[in-house]
């Protein structure tokens, strides 16, 4: 009996254990932001955005692994899907947060951005099979893939490395009604809308 506790994990392809590391970066990157809130040593945000980018070119290596060994399936595009939304969804918000975007408001945009980065994914789940049958394999994407979130957090990267964050943030912080907010954070408000758009297709390659 003992020998089926741990099946599914046997049954792990090559490109599973490449998205498996995609999420374990990921989470990495959120628990060195959680560290860097409570020493402020600056390293650790810094590791925690190359936790980031590593993620990013896991996330690259497995679809590419899957491809050569010819063992794409349901279950790894689904493991996929839940590993970019900790590493390109979760992670960038939480190095927004700690890199100083702490503002009710800033909060309210940095959970839209997710929520966006979930919706693109749950979307494009659900229509590559169907996309697949029209012509043999998906062929766009419909909005921005959410690991382009990467970009904002190479910005976030120089942004620390520079001294621009905290309270020294890149166009300061404006008081809107009750709360505080950081234009800064629009930019994670424009990825997630580009993300959920219909009428942005991207080649697929």
């Amino acid at each position: 009996m003992g020998k089926t506790h741990f099946t599914m994990i046997r049954g792990f392809h090559l490109a599973d254990w490449f998205t498996m590391g995609n999420a374990f970066c990921g989470m990495g990157a959120v628990l060195l932001t959680m560290a860097f809130l409570q020493t402020h040593e600056l390293h650790l945000l810094l590791l925690a955005a190359a936790g980031i980018v590593l993620a990013l070119i896991f996330d690259a290596l497995d679809g590419r692994i899957a491809r050569w060994r010819q063992r794409q399936s349901s279950f790894g595009r689904e493991l996929d899907s839940l590993a970019d939304v900790i590493s390109f969804g979760v992670a960038p918000a939480a190095l927004a947060y700690g890199a100083g975007m702490q503002g009710l408001w800033d909060c309210l945009v940095l959970l839209y951005f997710v929520g966006c980065g979930v919706s693109r994914l749950a979307r494009y789940n659900i229509t590559a099979e169907a996309l697949s049958e029209e012509a043999g394999k998906v062929t766009f994407f419909e909005g921005t893939p959410i690991p382009s979130s990467v970009l904002l957090v190479v910005f976030i990267a120089a942004a620390a490395w520079f001294g621009h964050i905290s309270t020294s943030l890149y166009f300061g912080s404006i008081t809107l009604g009750p709360w505080q907010w950081h234009p800064l954070v629009l930019l994670f408000a424009l990825s997630g809308s580009l993300m959920i758009s219909k009428t942005i297709r991207i080649p697929k390659l």
